[in-house]
């Protein structure tokens, strides 16, 4: 492992002898990659990440989007991709041998004969056992490794299905001469095969941590022990409950445009990167942050008719509804004329996505799906309710502070143009007096 200091590197040796210090500058390492069980992280692959999700130290990110890089990064220790195909062989072999050997002497010497099967049937029971004990396996892993493991996995059982193939065939019509053996290994192979381009396709897959966040956090407050504070990183967001006195020069203008929140984390990611300076638009969290300037910067919202709102949510039941939320609550613009626009994320746009989204499932989620209101259900498609209702989820701060802010930027400029017919924005219910609700088709 390299040390990130002088860029020296120290085998386990090194690390051993020294205390866990760099051989040359005698910088303490955070971590041990050898004993962290099968989850392996070194200090190069923690900075690496560090770096990535700040944009070279340039943008400020939260302690969760740093979570989710690493999740999505970190390769589980155990048996994945090309190890199950050297696996497949050996024990294709090894088990088939060994077990065969045993069930012929113990049960084929006196069951086989009763029932007039030759004593190779033990050989060929006990590999058919081997290839169905591989096919679950891997594919019931895969919620259990990162997406690029999961794909790994996903190739290596077709190809282990065309093994499959080739060899039952093979097997079945010049050595046995046997239909039905024939019949079993085809369907097997095919049954591999299948399942394996089902994970190539299946993008929608519900993934789980690889690690706790309790794990987690424990990393990096020992990181910061030993390297300083991560300086890009968020502290999480503090209520400021005493209003901040601004010009009134500054309160007798508006703003054109409002961005809102499902989270006080996502607000105060685009505050800390100065997206409200860059973009000319008030960010706000529906849950009232930053609550020193809200009920001032509502206020001069409520005097712009031309005002344009932008929601920015999880994908969730709580975040599907923001819209509905900020329509039709007396504290946000209820029985006003401002334009409401959906930027996402939703169901849909995940959908279209079809890649790079990390889903997550609860029964909380559930259940809080099949309680939105009707309204909100009405704005939605039979397939995203369903998605819904089964529990999943994405959160934004699965997606780095780059993508975010231009996602929501691109957002916002389509946003702007809602009546020339070029925008990517459907109009999901306009109430004559009250306020227009759109939606944004894609998400990026």
């Amino acid at each position: 492992m390299k040390c990130i200091k002088c860029g020296t590197d120290n085998n386990l040796k090194d690390r051993t002898r020294n205390q866990g210090r760099c051989i040359k500058c005698q910088h303490q390492f955070v971590f041990e990659p050898t004993s962290m069980g099968t989850i392996r992280i070194t200090d190069p692959f923690f900075a690496k990440a560090i770096a990535d999700i700040s944009a070279n130290n340039t943008l400020f990110f939260t302690p969760k989007q740093l979570f989710y890089i690493l999740n999505n990064r970190v390769n589980v220790y155990s048996t994945v991709g090309w190890k199950w195909l050297f696996n497949y062989c050996f024990f294709n072999i090894w088990a088939t041998g060994f077990f065969g050997v045993f069930s012929s002497i113990f049960v084929g010497s006196w069951l086989l004969p009763l029932i007039e099967l030759p004593r190779e049937t033990t050989f060929i029971v006990v590999n058919i056992c081997v290839q169905i004990w591989f096919i679950y396996r891997i594919y019931t892993q895969s919620s259990k490794v990162n997406h690029n493991q999961r794909m790994q996995n996903a190739k290596v059982l077709c190809l282990i299905g065309f093994i499959m193939l080739m060899g039952g065939i093979y097997t079945s019509v010049v050595i046995l001469n046997s239909f039905a053996v024939f019949t079993i290994y085809v369907l097997l192979g095919m049954l591999s095969i299948y399942l394996g381009l089902k994970r190539l396709n299946q993008s929608l897959v519900p993934q789980e941590f690889l690690f706790s966040q309790s794990q987690f956090q424990e990393w990096f407050f020992h990181w910061e022990q030993i390297n300083g504070s991560i300086v890009k990183m968020l502290p999480f967001p503090r209520q400021q409950i005493a209003p901040v006195t601004i010009n009134p020069d500054v309160t007798a203008y508006s703003f054109d445009r409002l961005v809102v929140c499902d989270s006080a984390a996502i607000a105060q990611l685009l505050i800390a990167n100065n997206f409200h300076f860059e973009n000319n638009c008030a960010i706000l969290s529906v849950t009232g942050y930053p609550e020193s300037i809200f009920d001032t910067t509502m206020q001069m919202l409520r005097r712009n008719p031309e005002l344009k709102v932008y929601s920015f949510h999880d994908c969730s039941p709580q975040g599907v509804g923001l819209v509905h939320h900020l329509g039709t609550s007396p504290n946000w613009f209820q029985d006003s004329n401002v334009a409401i626009i959906d930027l996402g994320l939703l169901p849909r746009q995940i959908m279209a996505a079809k890649r790079g989204m990390f889903i997550q499932s609860s029964d909380n989620s559930a259940q809080r799906a099949k309680e939105l209101p009707g309204k909100v259900r009405q704005s939605l498609l039979a397939e995203e309710l369903t998605w819904l209702e089964a529990g999943n989820f994405v959160e934004l701060e699965s997606f780095s502070p780059q993508k975010l802010m231009r996602i929501l930027h691109r957002g916002m400029v389509n946003g702007q143009s809602l009546n020339n017919g070029e925008s990517n924005l459907l109009l999901v219910d306009d109430s004559g007096n009250s306020n227009s609700m759109y939606i944004l088709q894609t998400f990026g």
